[in-house]
């Protein structure tokens, strides 16, 4: 049996919606490295069914488009929290949080969002010139920062 990978990095996103890929393509394309500690889930949304993936991680971070951050991307800690989309088909990571809390009967592991800046969501639109600057900028520093965490445990 295989153990679980401490690091689980989920980017959720429309590929169909412009900029609102950028979370599926920075994970796909950390997944084309070699970091064993790392776990790469893609999905359109967030549902409830992913407080199963959740389980047995050290950290957590999710990715996704944002039109509001600063460019290239914005970092920052998450906490549990039930919101409106606690009981929608699509939940924010906080409303996962706290899912995980109510199923496991304990604290989710420290989990991150990582939002990456997109200008264009239109139905259709391909990734924008700015978006995909930012996505190469913040695929680089995800790299560099595994490889980090990577030296820092050897």
């Amino acid at each position: 049996m295989n153990a679980t990978p401490e690091i689980l990095l989920f980017g959720y996103g429309n590929p169909g919606r412009g900029d609102d890929a950028l979370g599926p393509l920075l994970v796909e394309a950390i997944e084309q490295e070699d970091f064993p500690q790392v776990e790469c889930l893609t999905d359109m949304q967030l549902q409830v069914e992913h407080v199963t993936d959740l389980e047995h991680r050290k950290l957590i971070i999710f990715v996704d488009a944002d039109m509001s951050c600063e460019a290239p991307y914005a970092y920052s800690q998450l906490m549990e929290k039930r919101d409106d989309s606690y009981t929608s088909h699509a939940m924010s990571p906080a409303a996962l949080l706290y899912a995980y809390r109510q199923v496991y009967g304990i604290d989710a592991p420290p989990a991150f969002m990582l939002r990456i800046r997109g200008y264009d969501f239109e139905l259709g639109s391909p990734l924008s010139k700015r978006a995909t600057r930012n996505l190469h900028d913040t695929v680089a520093s995800v790299q560099q920062s595994v490889i980090d965490t990577q030296s820092m445990e050897e």
